[in-house]
């Protein structure tokens, strides 16, 4: 395996941080520097300098246009996530956060976890809006993470994808792991990670199609990329495959992707407990352009 290869997958780095630490000397293959395309060979010895970790990000409390708080409680508490904000700080991210948002308006959330993303149970990508829930309590962060590992969670999305796909119902099993040339990508990989997606169709037109999904694993950008692998892309999406002329023809500049419904026991209560949120105004238009179009 080369370098670069062996290395992210022994260290769970990204290869282009694997590529950094090759070209500034830090890696040593059999006393002498490697190149990230060197082989790796049984039996050699292989030395790593990994830099000093980064300081934790800093949540920031700024109050976030469009964050409505659906449901709070003593544990829990339910936001709508606008688009174009993050879950959390993380580097290079200068914009909004919701752990950030939630701080400003007064919300106190659990301390477990790590700095920047104490409480964050689960997450949503930055252009995709919709229904999550984040821990004000110690013990619904430990019951949350549980439910979410143990995929007890009804995870309910509604995406427009482009084309139909067949059958229109149906289940997405591949694994996903980091793309092998994008670092900012996810693929589909042999050796990757199982991802499941069960999918509908719901609602079809002359060029795409309302699916609603169920998540029964939680990859990042899983349903972007297991739509992309069936040629049956998030309109809009153009990071994964989209049309960039539809996208344009109904006004999209994000993934269409909502995350429509969340269900769970709730960690105080033990009770079932549902909240959904509403097609934010860019999508529920794009979707009336589609309609109308037939």
């Amino acid at each position: 395996m080369r370098v670069d290869a062996g290395l992210a997958k022994l260290l769970g780095l990204s290869r282009t941080a694997v590529a950094a630490l090759t070209e500034s000397g830090d890696v040593v293959l059999d006393g002498r520097p490697a190149g990230k395309s060197d082989r790796l060979v049984a039996g050699s010895m292989l030395e790593v300098t990994l830099p000093e970790p980064e300081r934790p990000v800093e949540v920031v409390p700024i109050r976030v246009e469009g964050l409505v708080v659906l449901h709070e409680d003593a544990d829990i508490i339910v936001v709508d996530k606008p688009v174009g904000v993050a879950v959390h700080p993380s580097p290079g991210w200068t914009g909004p956060t919701v752990v950030g948002g939630l701080a400003a308006a007064g919300h106190q959330i659990a301390t477990s976890g790590a700095a920047e993303r104490q409480g964050v149970v689960h997450r949503l990508d930055v252009g995709t809006t919709g229904v999550m829930v984040v821990a004000k309590s110690e013990s619904a962060y430990s019951a949350l993470k549980h439910a979410f590992k143990e995929r007890t969670v009804d995870k309910v999305y509604h995406s427009v994808v482009q084309g139909h796909p067949d059958p229109i119902k149906g289940t997405i099993d591949a694994p996903i792991d980091r793309h092998p040339k994008h670092d900012y990508k996810f693929a589909v990989m042999q050796h990757g990670k199982p991802s499941v997606t069960h999918y509908e169709v719901i609602e079809a037109f002359r060029a795409a199609s309302l699916v609603e999904i169920h998540l029964e694993t939680g990859r990042t950008h899983q349903i972007r990329v297991h739509f992309s692998a069936l040629h049956h892309p998030c309109v809009g999406d153009l990071t994964y495959g989209a049309d960039p002329t539809l996208a344009k023809r109904l006004g999209v500049t994000r993934q269409w992707l909502h995350a429509h419904r969340l269900g769970f026991d709730h960690p105080g209560t033990g009770e079932w407990v549902e909240f959904t949120s509403p097609y934010p105004a860019d999508l529920a238009d794009a979707l009336e352009k589609l309609r109308d179009e037939g």
